[in-house]
């Protein structure tokens, strides 16, 4: 059985290429979703324009897809609520310097 811990951790592989920062870290990961096998992403993205969009969507979808027991994965990019430099976890903050 999949656990949302396990997709996290997953998730934490996946980098801002820009920030060098995992998107869970950035906290773009709204919410996890775990039915028999299928694991539903819903995220955002640090502004609605960012060029990456969908190589970081793209990204969690396959780092999920990796964990065994997955039969499917998808991402949803979501863009409410926005995200905020307030989601960030302190691991995040101290590696931008914001204290």
């Amino acid at each position: 059985m999949i656990t949302e811990e396990q997709v996290m951790d997953a998730l934490r592989e996946v980098y801002d290429p820009e920030l060098g920062i995992n998107i869970v870290d950035l906290g773009l990961v709204y919410g996890v979703d775990i039915s028999d096998g299928q694991v539903n992403v819903t995220m955002t993205l640090t502004t609605p324009g960012c060029p990456l969009h969908n190589a970081i969507a793209g990204g969690a979808e396959a780092a999920v897809r990796r964990l065994p027991g997955v039969e499917s994965a998808t991402v949803q990019v979501v863009w409410e609520p926005p995200w905020t430099p307030e989601r960030l976890s302190e691991a995040a903050r101290q590696r931008l310097g914001w204290q």
